[in-house]
């Protein structure tokens, strides 16, 4: 039978599943204590190297304390951030306090006291993460940064409670939340609720019920103008106005989605690539073809179309026919004559964004 670890650490990239599984193994390490004396939670968040100094001196206090009672010790030291690769994180007065914590989480007899670890970021390539995964009882959460990890993580709490996410509900569903792991986590129950037990979320549910808060993107007026749809869109600005927005993130969102299509359009018509059943085909290939002209561009940007998820370009270029390069030229001229517009007639922002639908979809 295995000793048992000293320890017990938790770590990831994202705080909150971190704190939530943290949350979790304390409550069962406290359910075992005798008494709430025999608890103790420390604050690990430090802004500076005087704070992780103050921090861990309270920490070693803690554990070389004796128990007023007896019995067994709980100590959660929750909420680390100076194992990250940040300014603190690589003061080399930081790493040697690192190592003095190394040396008293050594010291630790798991008999008498309970030591629970969270931390998150964490600089994985440091050697402190590579002692505590061969030492202790650890577990990385989350796996690393990036859409699939996310994908990953709302399709885990799908599983947890009772229900299933289809690919595309789960690709939805993070291209409306973005990177909020929070919101996607409240998100997949709210939709796990709607649709019950046992069954899939779809992504015609995730389009129904989901927030649009990640970019702007999935404001409903901008799905509308880009079906065609005059009636739709004209219905989408007056629920967005009579709610109390304001034109200018309507605006925002058009010319976002216009400047991809544009791109979009523009490798269509060169035969670069071709908006098929599951996307765009031949996405890659123009990729690698045209990445000399973005040398040195990672940033996500509606400016820079390969930056964008292939799976979002081809379900904004395969929702509807793809207008011709003419007709995404004169929308952006109207999106800009529009902004200008709204300069000039503060009041009527709702009248101006009609006006410009109906230059724009009734056309013949």
């Amino acid at each position: 039978m295995a000793a048992a670890k000293n320890f017990t650490f938790i770590c990831g990239s994202d705080d909150f599943l971190v704190g939530r599984l943290g949350q979790q193994r304390f409550d069962a390490l406290a359910a075992e204590a005798s008494d709430e004396f025999s608890r103790e939670v420390l604050n690990g968040f430090a802004a500076n190297v005087g704070e992780v100094e103050t921090t861990l001196s309270r920490f070693r206090e803690s554990v070389q304390t004796v128990p007023m009672f007896g019995g067994r010790r709980v100590i959660w030291l929750k909420d680390v951030n100076f194992l990250a690769d940040t300014v603190t994180g690589r003061a080399e007065s930081t790493l040697q306090l690192v190592e003095d914590l190394q040396q008293v989480l050594q010291s630790v007899n798991p008999d008498e006291t309970a030591v629970l670890v969270t931390a998150a970021p964490v600089d994985r390539r440091r050697s402190f993460p590579k002692w505590c995964e061969k030492n202790a009882d650890f577990t990385l959460v989350g796996g690393d940064e990036g859409d699939g990890a996310l994908e990953a993580v709302v399709l885990a709490e799908a599983q947890a409670v009772g229900a299933a996410l289809s690919p595309d509900a789960a690709r939805l569903l993070l291209a409306k939340i973005g990177g909020n792991t929070r919101l996607l986590v409240e998100e997949v129950h709210k939709l796990a609720t709607y649709v019950g037990i046992g069954e899939t979320i779809q992504d015609t549910h995730v389009a129904e019920l989901t927030p649009n808060v990640a970019e702007g993107d999935f404001f409903e007026a901008a799905e509308a103008f880009f079906s065609g749809d005059l009636q739709w869109t004209l219905a989408a600005l007056q629920r967005h106005f009579f709610s109390g927005g304001d034109a200018r993130p309507v605006i925002s969102a058009l010319q976002n989605r216009n400047r991809i299509l544009l791109q979009v359009r523009a490798l269509v018509d060169a035969g670069d690539v071709r908006v098929g059943p599951r996307g765009l085909d031949g996405f890659a290939k123009a990729q690698a073809a045209h990445a000399g002209k973005f040398a040195g561009v990672t940033e996500k940007s509606s400016y820079h179309l390969f930056t964008q998820n292939p799976w979002y370009l081809g379900k904004l270029a395969g929702s509807a026919k793809l207008p011709t390069l003419r007709r995404l030229i004169d929308n952006q001229q109207e999106f800009i004559g529009a902004f200008e517009e709204i300069t000039r007639r503060a009041h009527e922002q709702e009248e101006v964004l009609r006006e410009m639908t109906v230059r724009c979809l009734a056309v013949t």
